[in-house]
């Protein structure tokens, strides 16, 4: 029988980490990076939809924790594929690292831990805006200190 109790929490979990991951993808969009405002959400959801599907089975926590594993090796391969290696340097390491943040922030939800979720995103989005004006400086430091 259709429980439209439960489809309405899916919804709310679901929508809580498609809105909480789109921030961080409208940033990557923004920045012009290789991911952005469509895989992050996706990468969000679907984390929270497989760790949803557990939750709300019998499973034991041992068949969790195996599900969680696996998304975090699987969203980190994601990840490696925004990284890009031109000569001595890598670009694309901040959008990888945050794709790995937005599973976290999708497993956040599906297990209730909003408060994970939303300081997740949070501290994400430092890391991206508020950092990287000082990351620029650095930059520009150590290439006059090679030329």
């Amino acid at each position: 029988m259709f429980d439209w109790h439960e489809a309405l929490q899916t919804l709310l979990h679901l929508s809580v980490a498609f809105t909480l991951t789109g921030i961080i993808g409208w940033n990557r969009e923004q920045e012009q990076h290789n991911l952005g405002i469509r895989a992050f959400p996706i990468v969000g959801v679907a984390s929270c939809g497989y760790l949803l599907l557990m939750h709300r089975a019998p499973f034991d926590t041992g068949d969790l924790s195996r599900v969680l594993q696996g998304m975090i090796t699987g969203i980190g391969f994601v990840g490696g594929g925004a990284i890009v290696k031109e000569g001595a340097t890598a670009h694309g390491t901040a959008t990888a690292a945050s794709v790995w943040c937005a599973g976290a922030i999708g497993a956040a939800v599906a297990l209730d831990h909003y408060p994970t979720a939303i300081v997740l995103t949070l501290l994400t989005m430092v890391a991206l805006r508020v950092l990287l004006p000082i990351k620029t400086k650095l930059d520009g430091q150590r290439q006059k200190s090679t030329d």
